[in-house]
Parts: structure tokens; C-alpha cells; sequence
């Protein structure tokens, strides 16, 4: 009998949460994402410190200005390189947080992260840039992927982001199911929250149904997920990103996963297009309390985790 693992790959792609690269070697995902608060456990674990030793030693001197932002950068690249030696597909390399209201600044990062894989010789179509969902990072993710540089749009947990993500063809977005799952449950004051009515499964679903009923290019992938029964929930979306314990839970649990999304029954669905400019794009998304508040809360927590892993790296012996 299959595991819920094998039978769940037949309707999703599915991506490894993690900058365990161990992990990605034994899971066999598509492709693999990463955040700043991945790669500070990653860079504090043993295996990996020849990443962290190439990366202080290909950022230079640690007098010149910029050295800490160099490292980083060169840091976060080289558990992307190493992660797509084991993954067929695609790699996501996060844009700094600091700069998610600015959108000149996100623009220019992910080009300076393109440029760094391609003079290790991994080509733009293995690589998404990752930026976090709010109008500037939007923005920027549009003027990229006219460029031919591929954007996964971060931190999602409104309808809002979602349509505006749409309307600017970026590539792929992430819809956090986790983080809206805990928001409800602790806003109720409850221990859980049934399946069919999981908050954040149902927030996936719509944002799924309502791209397939219009056509629109972009992938969802549904992400940071609480428990195993949240992933089959969303069985059929393009994409899910699992971490390492999930992944081991639905491999070590047999049985068939059913699908419960797909383009056919999205086409059927009666759905209104949304039409958003900026205006309406920010009051929709402040409407939404739990958006709004989980927005601002992730966007404060990758960059604690950013200025942490500066911090551990700054404590390195040169």
C-alpha cells in the first residue's frame, strides 16, 4: 500500500521546506525553498559549515564596507547552490526583509542574486526570488518577471495580496496556512480546529479556484503547515512546501490522498473578478485583521532571523 507521501505527489508538486540539505537528499522533492530562519539553523549546524567558511571567504575583507550584507548574500546562494544539486527544479532565495516596503531595494537584490547564481552557472529558471507580499514587493516582483526573473511572493494571507499577485504575473505565490490556522486558534481560544473548517485551508482553496477559474499563470503553493491533515486538505494544489517532520509523518502514514482541488471544479465555480489598484488593494488588505497582523509579524520575525544569522557571522573567527 502506498504512503500518504507517494500518494500525494500524484496531485501536487511537492517542495521541501528546509535548508537541511540532508533532508532534501532523502525526501526527493521537486523543488526546495528557504528563509532567513531556515538558513540560520542550517548555518548553525555542523554539516554545513563549508557553506558558511566559502561564503566568509568569497565576501572579502571584513573592513570593507558592506561585508556583513556580502556574506549574506553569498551565504544564502551557497545553500541554494547546494540544494539544487539535489533537486530537479527550483530553489527560492529570500530578498532581506528590511527591504519589503521598498521596492526599488527589493529589485535590486534579487538582480544582485540572480547575477551571483549565474557566475556559479545555475541559469534564472532554477531560481525563484522570494519577497514578501506587500504592495512594494509586488510591485517590484512585476518589473522582474518582465525581466524574465521569477518571483515567489511571500508571507500571504489575504485575498488582496493574492489578486494583486495575479495581476502582476509573478510566478508563484505562498499562501501561509499555518501561520492563519494559529491566528484563528488562538483569536477563538480554542486547542484546534476541525479540518473542514480550517481557516487557512479555505483561504488556499479560494485563492486556487479563483486563479484556475481565470486562467492566470500563476502557481500557488500552499505553505507553513501545522499538521499533516492541512496538506491532504489541499491535495491538488500546484504546489505544497513541506517541512522535514511533515514530510516524515505523511511517509510513515499509509493510504490513498484524494484530490480536492482541481482546475475542472474551479472552472465551474461562481466567481466575480476582482479588479485592485493600490488604494483598494491596502484598504481590502487592512479590512483583514489576521492578514494585516501576520503580515507585519513575519515580515518582523525573517528579519530578527536575519540580523541573528549577521550576528553569528560577525562571531566567526576570519
Amino acid at each position: 500500500m502506498k504512503n500518504q507521501l507517494e500518494s500525494l505527489r500524484r496531485h501536487s508538486v511537492i517542495v521541501a521546506d528546509t535548508g537541511d540539505i540532508d533532508s532534501i537528499a532523502r525526501f526527493r522533492p521537486q523543488d526546495a525553498t528557504t528563509n532567513p530562519s531556515l538558513i540560520l539553523k542550517a548555518a548553525q549546524d555542523g554539516h554545513y559549515q563549508h557553506i558558511v567558511q566559502t561564503a566568509l571567504a568569497t565576501a572579502g575583507s571584513r573592513s570593507a564596507p558592506g561585508w556583513s550584507e556580502a556574506v549574506l548574500e553569498h551565504l544564502f546562494v551557497g545553500f541554494g547552490r547546494e540544494i539544487l544539486a539535489l533537486v530537479p527544479g527550483r530553489v527560492s532565495t529570500e530578498v532581506d526583509a528590511r527591504f519589503s516596503f521598498d521596492a526599488a531595494a527589493t529589485e535590486r537584490k534579487a538582480r544582485r542574486f540572480i547575477d551571483l547564481y549565474d557566475a556559479a552557472g545555475i541559469g534564472r529558471e532554477r531560481v525563484l526570488i522570494k519577497i514578501a507580499s506587500t504592495w512594494e514587493g509586488i510591485q517590484a516582483a512585476e518589473r522582474l518577471e518582465r525581466d524574465g526573473i521569477h518571483c515567489n511572493l511571500t508571507l500571504l494571507f489575504s485575498f488582496a495580496q493574492a489578486v494583486a499577485c495575479a495581476d502582476a504575473g509573478v510566478t508563484l505565490i505562498s499562501p501561509f496556512v499555518g501561520r492563519i490556522y494559529d491566528w484563528y486558534r488562538k483569536t477563538l481560544g480554542v486547542e484546534d480546529i476541525a479540518a473542514a473548517d480550517d481557516p487557512g485551508v479555505a483561504s488556499v482553496c479560494r485563492i486556487y479556484e479563483y486563479y484556475k477559474k481565470f486562467g492566470y499563470r500563476t502557481q500557488v503553493m500552499g505553505a507553513s503547515f501545522r499538521k499533516t491533515t492541512q496538506i491532504t486538505g489541499l491535495a491538488g494544489c500546484d504546489l505544497l512546501t513541506i517541512s522535514p517532520e511533515l514530510l516524515q509523518q505523511l511517509e510513515a502514514t499509509p493510504g490513498d490522498v484524494a484530490a480536492r482541488l482541481s482546475i475542472e471544479s474551479a472552472k465551474l465555480r461562481a466567481i466575480e473578478r476582482v479588479s485592485l489598484d493600490e488604494a483598494a488593494f491596502r484598504w481590502q488588505h487592512n479590512e483583514d485583521a489576521m492578514a494585516t497582523e501576520k503580515l507585519a509579524d513575519g515580515i518582523r520575525a525573517f528579519d530578527q532571523d536575519a540580523r541573528r544569522l549577521e550576528g553569528l557571522i560577525a562571531g566567526l573567527p576570519a
